[in-house]
């Protein structure tokens, strides 16, 4: 999440994005989120929906493990990217990639699993109401997988007007009812990564999954 350019006030976040990925500062770790990996072991594959894909790492593990996936990203360059490493990993067959701005459109049709990993951003936006809308998209029977940080990073400046709830408050703004939601998954985790600088960098993340009744 750290802001490597200038966060101008008449930068859009369609154009960050693009210029973050375009500019190759966003890294290709080939790897998904480990804990999304954790939530979605044990879900038997179906029609998966990625928001904020990036360059593809979760996206493209769902996939070889038998998903048909859409990944969604704001920044074109990301899903070229994206498109790259899931022909070099096999599995392009069972990835579309298409672009939304989540604020102004989003992917039709209902899927199995729904899954937004750290879906944020350092130019203001209507997260909330995304993940709303994330998950209306939820099938019968479905998923919706949440993991976000709750707080900056250490060593990151906050931003202005960033959505960052708890774990409690995400669950109490999401307002989903619970005769149509079972919650499998609400926690709080504490982590650090070494950087390879050197420097510590500790995260206090959420994860949340539901499932549609």
């Amino acid at each position: 999440m750290a802001d490597h350019h200038a966060d101008t006030a008449d930068t859009t976040a369609a154009a960050w994005w693009e210029d973050r990925y375009a500019s190759g500062a966003t890294r290709w770790s080939g790897n998904a989120n480990d804990l999304l990996v954790r939530e979605v072991e044990g879900l038997a594959p179906g029609r998966a929906l990625e928001l904020g894909c990036g360059t593809g790492g979760d996206a493209i593990w769902l996939a070889a493990q038998g998903w048909q996936v859409v990944g969604v990203d704001i920044a074109q360059a990301a899903l070229d990217q994206a498109a790259v490493h899931a022909a070099e990993a096999g599995v392009d067959g069972a990835v579309t990639w298409e672009r939304h701005d989540v604020e102004e459109s989003f992917p039709a049709g209902e899927f199995d699993l729904v899954s937004a990993c750290y879906l944020q951003s350092p130019k203001p936006f209507a997260r909330l109401a995304a993940l709303q809308a994330a998950a209306g998209a939820v099938a019968p029977g479905g998923s919706l997988v949440i993991v976000a940080h709750e707080r900056f990073p250490s060593g990151n400046a906050p931003h202005p007007g960033n959505y960052m709830p708890s774990t409690a408050e995400l669950l109490a703004d999401l307002a989903l009812p619970e005769d149509g939601w079972s919650v499998e998954t609400a926690e709080s985790v504490e982590r650090s990564r070494t950087k390879d600088d050197g420097e510590l960098v500790e995260y206090a993340d959420h994860v949340l999954r539901f499932t549609r009744r």
